[in-house]
């Protein structure tokens, strides 16, 4: 490696240095998000929707228990630095694992009720903290 290629990667470093200086955390976080969502080979939540299947990754915000038409539902935000979807689970109350700042993929039928993306009973895997 030559004096002349080490020098761009240092420039790029003390460049990534100021805008992370310069930017918001709430930035940041959606950028390592939306970067975590392309090594996952997901797709972005802001390009889902239209009724049509889709693999999404990201973290959840929140986990609230809410009834639909009587019946228990588990209803999570995910959300992946781009948009957010609702995950719904209907019929469950509690699912182990399912809980704010825990990171999954989720795959099913992306919908837009009342304004929002929505997934009926998708199916999820859990991922560990980090990305990986």
């Amino acid at each position: 490696m030559s004096a002349q290629s080490a020098e761009p990667a240092k420039r790029g470093g003390l460049r990534d240095f100021f805008r992370r200086l310069t930017t918001s955390q709430d930035d940041l976080e959606a950028e390592e998000l939306q970067e975590d969502t392309d090594r996952a080979g997901a797709t972005p939540i802001a390009a889902c929707g239209g009724r049509r299947r889709a693999c999404v990754a990201g973290t959840l915000r929140t986990v609230t228990l809410r009834p639909r038409g009587g019946a228990p539902a588990l209803e999570a935000e995910l959300y992946d630095g781009s948009d957010v979807v609702e995950l719904v689970w209907l019929g469950r109350r509690k699912i182990a694992g399912i809980e704010p700042g825990r990171m999954l993929t989720a795959e099913g039928l992306v919908s837009v009720q009342d304004g929002r993306k929505v997934m009926f009973n998708p199916r999820y895997e859990l991922r560990p903290a980090g990305g990986a």
